[in-house]
């Protein structure tokens, strides 16, 4: 009988050997195992990411640029996209960078060509709505005269979308037609204006309904 708690020790040292199985970790740089690590790159704009030219229609735009890097090294970045100044209008303008291995990554700029009458100038419309429907909210940010960014123009729950808002003449709000933050065709329609009491509008989107949407100001 006191054999037993020795064998049982035994046993117990017997595993634990048995269990330290070495394993090689002298892997080639850049490796872990035969899976190669890589960086993705990362996209930052230069500047803001929201630019208007307000009643300057014809006049020059300078695209402060981006810049990128991944592993802490520097990468090219390639813009894509034009800017009519001339034509007012939401225009989009892409940074794209690509590591050694192929891995891309984007990021964007968005430059607001617009004309805002004298009505206008003197608006500002900062601040949240609250949809009269879900109680969600959506708060405008003004970036300059007359023009606006969206945050959650819709008043939906749960999502992300931003767009361009702008108010031209008056106290009529619109959002003109652009991609939005997600790449999606957005634009509004039927617009009903009391700002800065609040206002209504459709959101014309492949990801919205045709309801018009209520907000009035929180």
């Amino acid at each position: 009988m006191k054999r037993k708690p020795i064998y049982i020790i035994l046993i117990f040292f017997t595993t634990l050997l048995g269990s330290c199985e070495k394993y090689d970790t002298s892997y080639p740089e850049g490796y872990i195992g035969s899976s190669k690590i890589t960086y993705y790159p990362t996209v930052t704009v230069t500047g803001d990411q929201y630019m208007a030219i307000v009643n300057g229609v014809g006049a020059p735009f300078v695209d402060p640029g981006a810049t990128a890097e991944a592993a802490g090294a520097s990468v090219p970045v390639t813009a894509s996209g034009t800017v009519d100044v001339n034509t007012p209008g939401v225009y989009t303008i892409t940074y794209s960078a690509v590591n050694a291995d192929g891995f891309a990554a984007t990021a964007f700029r968005k430059v607001v060509v617009a004309t805002i009458a004298a009505s206008a100038q003197a608006n500002d419309f900062s601040g949240n709505y609250v949809r009269s429907s879900n109680g969600q909210v959506s708060t405008w940010t003004k970036i300059a005269t007359g023009v606006y960014t969206v945050f959650n123009p819709g008043g939906a729950a749960g999502t992300n979308l931003t767009v361009v808002a702008w108010n031209t003449t008056g106290n009529k709000v619109a959002i003109p037609p652009q991609e939005a933050s997600d790449g999606s065709p957005t634009n509004s329609a039927m617009e009903t204006s009391s700002m800065p009491a609040g206002y209504s509008w459709q959101i014309v989107n492949p990801g919205y309904g045709p309801a018009v949407r209520t907000f009035v100001k929180q």
